[in-house]
C-alpha cells in the first residue's frame, strides 16, 4: 500500500452532503455545519503526514488500543475529542468510516447562530 495523501481525504468528503474544505491555523481541512471534521495535523507533535479526526475520546481510545501503528495520540491533542491518523498505513475504508463518523455526529448538530442575530433576536423580544 502506497498510503494515502490529504487529496484522498478530500475525494472522500466530497462524497458527504454539505462538506468543504478550507484551511485552519493555514492547513488544509475539511469542515460541515461551521465545524471542523478533519486536518492535517500541524502539531509539532505530530508525526509528518498524520490526519487528525474528530471523534468521541472513548471510540478514540479504544481505536489506538486495537491498532496502535495507525492512530495515535500526542499530548496535545489530548484533551480535544480526535484521534491522530498515519495517512500512510491507515486503509481507504477505514478512513471513510472516520470520516464518515465525524461527518454524522457535525451534521447532527445545528451551526450556533452568531451572536449579533441571538441579540436582534432577544431584543426583538423585548427580553
Amino acid at each position: 500500500m502506497a498510503g494515502l495523501t490529504f487529496g484522498d481525504v478530500q475525494k472522500i468528503g466530497a462524497t458527504l452532503a454539505g462538506v468543504d474544505v478550507g484551511t485552519a491555523y493555514d492547513s488544509p481541512c475539511l469542515r460541515v455545519n461551521k465545524k471542523m471534521i478533519a486536518c492535517i495535523a500541524i502539531n509539532k507533535q505530530a508525526e509528518p503526514n498524520s490526519l487528525m479526526i474528530r471523534m468521541p475520546v472513548d471510540q478514540r481510545d479504544a481505536l489506538i488500543a486495537e491498532a496502535p501503528d495507525v492512530y495515535y495520540l500526542k499530548p496535545h491533542y489530548e484533551n480535544y475529542p480526535c484521534v491522530l491518523v498515519r495517512l500512510a498505513k491507515v486503509h481507504r475504508d477505514a478512513l471513510r468510516d472516520l470520516l464518515q463518523g465525524a461527518w454524522r455526529e457535525a451534521s447532527a448538530t445545528k451551526p450556533r447562530r452568531p451572536a449579533l442575530a441571538r441579540a436582534k433576536r432577544t431584543s426583538a423580544r423585548g427580553d
